[in-house]
């Protein structure tokens, strides 16, 4: 996709009220555009500032995918963001899964710390895990493999 295709995308998404977000895959390439909150847009800073988002702006990401979801062995579940990963909700407590659990979609399999803040991994659909495939307390890397699975 050009430079030029993406901007008229922007500009398709600023002249669209109804539109607030446009997400494009195709194999290695995501482009993923969200129109910010219009409410405050004509806001002027005066005595005490009205509590509001900040000036409407769009943000674009383009990334290329580091891994699909898929091993040599089968489907994976990756990390979606850079942070460190746990398999528990806490030291000492017994793991979100472990292998051969069967997971449904949504549910928590684990958490990534990522600047101070614990969020939340879920399953994107129904699977049983077949592997571990990091370890407790390691570093992770966006849409790294954290389980092998197999989709029921």
């Amino acid at each position: 996709m050009t430079h030029e295709e993406i901007k008229d995308l922007i500009s398709f998404l600023d002249e669209k009220a109804s539109i607030n977000r446009l997400k494009i895959k195709d194999k290695d390439f995501e482009l993923e555009i969200k129109k910010e909150d219009a409410a405050c847009a004509n806001a002027t800073i005066s005595a005490p500032a009205p509590a509001c988002t900040p000036a409407p702006s769009v943000n674009v990401v383009l990334s290329e995918k580091p891994a699909t979801n898929k091993t040599a062995a089968g489907d994976t579940i990756n990390s979606p963001m850079v942070g460190t990963f746990y398999k528990a909700p806490s030291p000492g407590a017994s793991p979100f899964v472990s292998v051969g659990q069967a997971v449904r979609k949504g549910e928590c399999v684990g958490i990534i710390e990522a600047m101070k803040i614990m969020n939340e991994i879920e399953a994107e659909f129904d699977c049983r895990i077949v592997k571990v495939l990091v370890d407790d307390g390691q570093p992770v890397e966006y849409g790294m493999a954290i389980y092998e699975v197999e989709k029921l």
